[in-house]
C-alpha cells in the first residue's frame, strides 16, 4: 500500500479537481442559461487535469524516489493515477449528476432538441448517467494514458 499511498492520493484529489470544475460549470450558467458554450469551455479542464498529473509524479519523485525518477517510473506512476481515477468514474459521475447538477441532463435534452441536433429519442439515450459513466471511463482511460505519456517525460529527472 505504501507504494501507491501517492498515486491514490492524487486520484482523489483529481476527483476532488473535478467537482470543483462541475460546480464551478454549473455556477456560470454552463448547465443551464449558457449550455450552448458548454461544449467549448468544459475542454479547458484538459488544463487542471494535466497540472494534477505534473504535481503528483512531481511529488512521486521527491517522495517517493528521492528526487529521482525515470521515464517508465514515471508512466507507471500516471498510469496507476489513471486506473484509481477510472474506478471512481461511476461514483463520482452519480454524485456529479445528482448533488452537484441535477438538471444538467434535462437541460441538454431540452437545448439538443430544441435546436434540431438531436431527436427527443437520441438525446435522452445520450444525455444520461449511464452513458456519461462509460464516456467518463473511456474519456478518463484514453486522456490519463496521453497525458501519462507526456507528463512523465518532463517530470523525469536523473
Amino acid at each position: 500500500m505504501n507504494k501507491i499511498k501517492i498515486e491514490l492520493k492524487w486520484s482523489l484529489i483529481y476527483i476532488i479537481m473535478g467537482f470543483m470544475w462541475m460546480f464551478l460549470e454549473r455556477l456560470i450558467g454552463l448547465h443551464d442559461e449558457h449550455i450552448d458554450q458548454h461544449p467549448f469551455y468544459t475542454m479547458f479542464i484538459i488544463i487542471p487535469a494535466i497540472v494534477v498529473y505534473v504535481f503528483a509524479l512531481i511529488d512521486k519523485r521527491k517522495n517517493y524516489y528521492k528526487g529521482i525518477l525515470t521515464y517508465k517510473q514515471g508512466f507507471i506512476s500516471g498510469l496507476i493515477i489513471t486506473l484509481f481515477v477510472a474506478l471512481l468514474i461511476p461514483l463520482s459521475q452519480y454524485i456529479t449528476a445528482t448533488f452537484i447538477t441535477p438538471n444538467y441532463f434535462a437541460n441538454a435534452i431540452s437545448y439538443t432538441v430544441e435546436k434540431g441536433a438531436m431527436t427527443q429519442e437520441n438525446a435522452i439515450n445520450y444525455f444520461n448517467n449511464k452513458n456519461y459513466i462509460i464516456q467518463g471511463l473511456i474519456g478518463t482511460l484514453v486522456m490519463g494514458i496521453v497525458t501519462t505519456l507526456l507528463v512523465a517525460i518532463f517530470t523525469r529527472k536523473k
